[in-house]
């Protein structure tokens, strides 16, 4: 039977929304949860970032451990050697390949050599990451979905050198935070991100091509196929940059099917990322 208590001590590296959202969900399964960001206002702001999302979460019913409990068992710092003893490390720098290698790395040379290293890449191999590291078959992909505190799935993304048995461990973690995981070998894009991505991808150009506005493309969805968020509010949500990235990544691996809509570049060059920014393919700046 497969355990699923969450590791007792969770280190994350990168507290913007991401990494604050899955120190959120491993600080409400039980675990003490260490943060290691750049500078001291980094992370001040990620230890923020973490406790005003718990307070949301406390404002819609109790809590699994008391508030003060709480804040006592999140830490912040500025140096990956507090990690310490963890059992798990979660790299959630954003996506860029050079940036998360050396992160990787440096929270390698910080841990244990039985400790598990993450990677919440969304589009980047994990082979391709494990390649730089001393222990790669301690190494697999946790990819979390935004906003992590409410979204149900993480996706394991297992590399050849992965241990069968981290993903054992690693679904026994997914079902401790309440989440449901799904399996799936290392390949660009993953399951998620290919799908979610194509069909953002085709929604952007229709809106390029004026078949119909956003609210409408996105109706077609929600309303004809039940999902939850259409894809271009959804992109919004992710982040226009990020969806670009994933884009780039997935068009050098597969082609021009996944070639970025000239609309989503120039949107990402005047700043219009999307919900973080106030602005992207809706008006985010009253929510």
């Amino acid at each position: 039977m497969t355990d699923t208590t969450a590791p007792a001590r969770v280190g994350v590296l990168g507290g913007g929304r991401m990494g604050a959202g899955i120190a959120h969900a491993f600080l409400l399964a039980g675990s003490d949860v260490t943060i290691v960001e750049r500078d001291a206002e980094a992370a001040a702001s990620a230890r923020a970032r973490v406790l005003d999302s718990i307070d949301r979460t406390a404002a819609r019913g109790p809590l699994p451990r008391p508030r003060g409990a709480l804040e006592r068992a999140l830490v912040t710092a500025t140096d990956a050697g507090a990690f310490g003893a963890a059992t798990l490390v979660v790299e959630a720098v954003p996506e860029d390949r050079a940036l998360k290698l050396e992160a990787l790395s440096r929270a390698e040379q910080s841990v244990p050599a039985d400790a598990v290293l993450a990677s919440n890449t969304s589009s980047i191999s994990i082979d391709d990451l494990g390649d730089a590291l001393e222990r790669p078959e301690r190494f697999l992909g946790l990819h979390f979905f935004n906003p992590v505190p409410a979204s149900q799935l993480v996706e394991i993304v297992q590399g050849t050198q992965t241990d069968p048995e981290l993903v054992t461990l690693a679904r026994g973690w997914v079902a401790a935070l309440g989440k449901t995981p799904i399996v799936v070998r290392d390949a660009p894009g993953f399951a998620s991100s290919r799908l979610g991505v194509a069909i953002g991808l085709e929604a952007i150009r229709m809106l390029e091509e004026g078949v119909a506005d956003a609210a409408d493309i996105d109706a077609a969805m929600e309303l004809g196929y039940r999902h939850p968020t259409g894809p271009l509010r959804t992109t919004d949500i992710v982040g226009l940059d990020v969806r670009l990235g994933i884009a780039e990544e997935l068009q050098a691996a597969y082609g021009d099917r996944f070639a970025p809509p000239e609309l989503l570049r120039r949107m990402v060059a005047e700043g219009r990322l999307g919900r973080k920014t106030g602005h992207g393919f809706y008006d985010w700046s009253d929510k």
